[in-house]
């Protein structure tokens, strides 16, 4: 094993964040980790949904063939775009302790999911996320929604920030002088006498709808807020839902209003909320598994990952799986829908701990037979379907 531990990771913030926590751990076992950016295939198609992207692991794979072709000696991924199967040639080295693994509405006055308005327009990029969407509220619009985290918020908040922006110029007035001076008014005209007030050298005029000046208002704002003023938006967002686990390490989780939605109903994808470091060399292996594995985290997503691969859903069908540890038992619920969250197979179930991944592959056996097969079988054959229809169009 080398003296310093080449470790492949994704350019994103969050991608730096989580790699930095495993670097962390390395280094407080006295081992050197550099960091290797590689650009992956789901970044070099930023506007395409991550259902469409192809086989599954869009994030994974350039990642992992870095340590492969030996330039890197493990790389780091979140455990949710690693896939259940086709990872012969990988280990899962190291599982470090998970962060919350559910999902949160983020709603710029902090509303649930409850008190949406009819019609309201949420976004998500999450076959999952829409489905059980639309069955919790069948009347809400579901829109797609991809990006960093920071960019997803960003356009979330930029309608609602740009529309208080213009109220307040016009309430000052500043918008009105602003048009003269572009449009060239006649001498003499309204505008000009606004603006000749402008430049009477008083303090700035504060409307009394308003407590603050324009100029005030807009250093009051964060540093995420100012970005998403100059974001150009083509659909306006009421509500988007993120992983809370990806606004934490991102450090937004409190830059923005947010409810954490119910998990009975939002069942959250198997191994959210958790980092997967894969190696190949055995001594990095091990060497990996000592300084950051947490034992329960990899009990938990061990269910969640072998029901999820023993119903071969991938990320072309709704499902959710969630596992928690409790004492002797893993209290473990699964949630399979159709696309347009009409249909669903669902159940919970405490699987013994000192089985948990037979006990997993039954439980996934028995959701197939109650008719979860089928709905993934529907949800795949839609996939290809959309597929083929988009290939034609690209042909002509």
């Amino acid at each position: 094993m080398t003296e310093t531990l080449r470790l492949a990771t994704r350019g994103s913030d969050l991608a730096l964040r989580q790699a930095g926590t495993v670097r962390d751990a390395l280094s407080s076992r006295r081992r050197d980790v550099e960091l290797r950016r590689v650009e992956t295939r789901g970044d070099q198609i930023p506007d395409e949904l991550i259902h469409r992207l192809g086989k599954t692991g869009a994030f994974v794979r350039s990642l992992d063939e870095e340590v492969l072709a030996g330039d890197a000696d493990l790389a780091v991924h979140s455990l949710k775009d690693v896939p259940t199967e086709g990872m012969d040639d990988m280990v899962v080295a190291g599982v470090p302790e998970r962060a919350p693994s559910g999902d949160v509405l983020v709603h710029p006055d902090g509303l649930g999911i409850a008190d949406l308005p009819e019609g309201a327009v949420v976004g998500t990029g999450s076959l999952r996320r829409t489905a059980q969407l639309k069955t919790a509220r069948p009347d809400l619009v579901v829109e797609p929604l991809r990006g960093n985290v920071d960019t997803r918020i960003e356009k979330l908040l930029a309608p609602g920030l740009q529309a208080e922006h213009e109220r307040r110029l016009i309430a000052s007035g500043e918008a009105r002088a602003m048009t003269a001076e572009e449009g060239g008014a006649d001498e003499g005209s309204e505008s000009d006498g606004d603006a000749a007030d402008d430049e009477s050298g008083d303090e700035p005029e504060i409307d009394e709808e308003f407590e603050t000046t324009v100029e005030e208002w807009f250093d009051s704002l964060s540093d995420l807020e100012r970005s998403a003023m100059e974001r150009k938006v083509e659909t306006e967002y009421d509500a988007i839902v993120l992983a809370e686990a990806g606004l934490r390490r991102s450090d937004l989780f409190r830059e923005v209003p947010t409810a954490r939605l119910p998990r009975e109903e939002f069942v959250p994808a198997a191994g959210q909320g958790a980092i997967a470091v894969t190696a190949t060399d055995p001594d990095v292996i091990e060497a990996v598994r000592s300084a950051v594995d947490h034992p329960r985290t990899r009990v938990a997503v061990t269910v969640e990952r072998t029901i999820l691969g023993e119903l071969n859903g991938g990320c072309v069908a709704p499902i959710g799986v969630s596992a928690l540890v409790q004492g002797e038992h893993v209290h473990t619920r699964v949630r399979v829908l159709s696309t347009d969250g009409t249909e669903e197979v669902a159940d919970t179930r405490d699987l013994p701990i000192r089985s948990h991944a037979k006990a997993a592959e039954s439980f996934a056996a028995d959701l197939a037979d109650r008719g979860a097969a089928d709905l993934i079988a529907a949800a795949r054959e839609a996939a290809e379907t959309d597929e083929g229809t988009r290939q034609e169009a690209d042909d002509e």
